[in-house]
């Protein structure tokens, strides 16, 4: 993992100032899109068909995982 930090960080400082700003923009959008399939994940394996949750239990599962 720690070659993978490293690889980053030269990739990081090679980019232009003017466009980190937009790299910044996708690469938060696709940590929040994994973040949530792994969540969703999670979710699947532990949610039987007799679970039911309300929308504000969902939301308060989902906000603390």
């Amino acid at each position: 993992m720690n070659l993978m930090r490293i690889r980053m960080h030269h990739l990081i400082e090679q980019i232009p100032d003017e466009d980190l700003q937009s790299v910044w923009e996708v690469v938060q959008a696709l940590h929040f899109d994994c973040y949530m399939l792994k969540a969703m994940g999670k979710v699947k394996r532990s949610q039987h068909p007799w679970d039911i949750l309300t929308h504000d239990e969902a939301i308060r599962l989902l906000m603390f995982m």
